[in-house]
């Protein structure tokens, strides 16, 4: 199966994400969550991913729906039933994006059909990039601390407040070598890099949309 663009994905996610937030259908909910789980068992995602997702929602699920029973106004089970699904439909609708889309590909795909600006796509690569080196330094920053018979924990605010001080400094950096490596804000670049978006897929996202919009919004599903 071809997967679709990025770009597409990201449209095809916003335009049914957005309207599925103001229905409440228990079945357009379990259809969009199994038409998208449907795409990422085609795409290639390993069920033991799909598994953790589930297993790490269950319990949020289970206290959305218990939260509404106990304490709901009006038709509470429905309303429970409503937003329990809905909490699945936008893991796999997220999901279908997040792990089928490296954020390489996402951004460059953005940048060449969406328009983002090259400040923006590049800005936010260097930042993906930065993260395994952040990690680190909250390991160092923790074992320095350690050393002087100080803990920092998870939650302690100073520990992220070095870590700030440090990532500072590396944005100077992360300016120099974009620079020195010829990135000229404002001016036009060179692509090197083939992201193809045939014309149907656009209509692909058109019809997913349109069809969404009719199920939800005129068949009105309970």
């Amino acid at each position: 199966m071809p997967k679709l663009n990025p770009t597409v994905l990201l449209v095809i996610m916003i335009g049914i994400g957005f309207q599925t937030a103001f229905v409440k259908s228990i079945t357009m909910n379990l259809i969009v969550a199994g038409v998208t789980l449907i795409y990422l068992l085609l795409a290639g995602v390993k069920w033991r991913y799909l598994g953790v997702m589930f297993a790490i929602s269950l319990p949020l699920a289970f206290a959305t729906w218990v939260s509404f029973i106990a304490f709901g106004t009006g038709n509470t089970i429905h309303l429970a039933w409503v937003y329990a699904t809905r909490l699945y439909a936008y893991l796999f609708l997220g999901g279908a994006l997040t792990l089928t889309v490296a954020v390489k590909d996402l951004l460059f795909s953005l940048h060449r059909h969406a328009h983002l600006s090259s400040t923006f796509t590049y800005g936010l690569l260097a930042a993906f990039n930065l993260l395994p080196r952040v990690r680190r330094q909250v390991k160092t920053i923790q074992y320095a601390a350690s050393l002087r018979g100080v803990t920092y924990h998870l939650w302690s605010p100073h520990l992220y407040f070095k870590a700030v001080l440090s990532a500072l400094q590396w944005s100077d950096d992360l300016a120099l070598a974009m620079t020195s490596h010829g990135f000229s804000e404002g001016f036009p670049r060179t692509d090197t890099i083939n992201d193809p978006l045939p014309k149907w897929q656009w209509l692909v996202a058109a019809l997913l949309i349109a069809a969404y919009a009719v199920g939800a919004w005129v068949i009105q599903p309970r």
